[in-house]
């Protein structure tokens, strides 16, 4: 793991445990997102279409066995809803700005059924351009969920109504690869799902998909 974003991550994680360390702690989240933001936009300018669709580790095992546009659509999913359906009680970027349509996405789900082929044949389908549209829209919404945070919220559990709306919206696929996200999900406070959906899952993700990228730049 890259070791900048992992010692931001940690640092993070031991300042929101904290009430007088709270607010820093939010502040060192957001910087260490801006960071990985930056790796997310250099994608765009550096990689083709055909790159964001690429398997070049399709058999491996790991995330990198996955595509860049698979990668940053599942990374943002999960995001848009854990944020707005679990945290905010609020609706969803891609519904509220029409992005299935828009990105030409045949799911509306996090897409951790998709295996293998399937991940490939559903990212050629992806408008890039607007994929990354959605990208902003739920990191800029994000923000200001994270920011609207006080300390006393943090210890918060998803509640049952909580639960029922999402099983209700079936933004998480009925397969077994993904509904045991919304147990693991349902099972966490506010500060859990800081931890995971908000950092270390893009840190993960993204670290995929530079392995991704450097062996299809290595390519050409």
């Amino acid at each position: 793991m890259n070791k900048e974003w992992s010692g931001m991550n940690k640092t993070m994680q031991l300042q929101i445990k904290k009430k007088d360390t709270f607010s820093t702690g939010i502040d060192t989240l957001l910087t260490l997102r801006e960071e990985l933001m930056k790796q997310i936009l250099q994608f765009k300018t550096e990689l083709s279409f055909d790159d964001f669709s690429a398997m070049p580790y399709m058999n491996a095992k790991g995330y990198h066995s996955k595509t860049i546009a698979y990668s940053l659509w599942h990374i943002f999913r999960i995001e848009d809803i854990v944020a707005h359906t679990l945290i905010s009680d609020d609706e969803q970027v891609l519904f509220k700005g029409d992005y299935q349509r828009r990105i030409n996405s045949p799911i509306i789900t996090t897409a951790n059924e998709l295996v293998k082929e399937e991940i490939s044949e559903f990212s050629k389908k992806l408008s890039i351009e607007e994929l990354y549209n959605y990208i902003i829209d739920v990191d800029t919404s994000t923000t200001q969920v994270l920011k609207a945070l006080a300390y006393s919220d943090i210890k918060e559990k998803i509640t049952d109504e909580k639960r029922k709306q999402l099983e209700m919206l079936n933004v998480v696929s009925g397969d077994e690869n993904a509904y045991w996200l919304i147990d693991y999900w349902c099972g966490k406070d506010v500060k859990g799902l800081i931890q995971m959906p908000f950092s270390r899952h893009w840190i993960m993700h993204i670290e995929a998909c530079l392995k991704i990228r450097d062996k299809q730049l290595s390519i050409k």
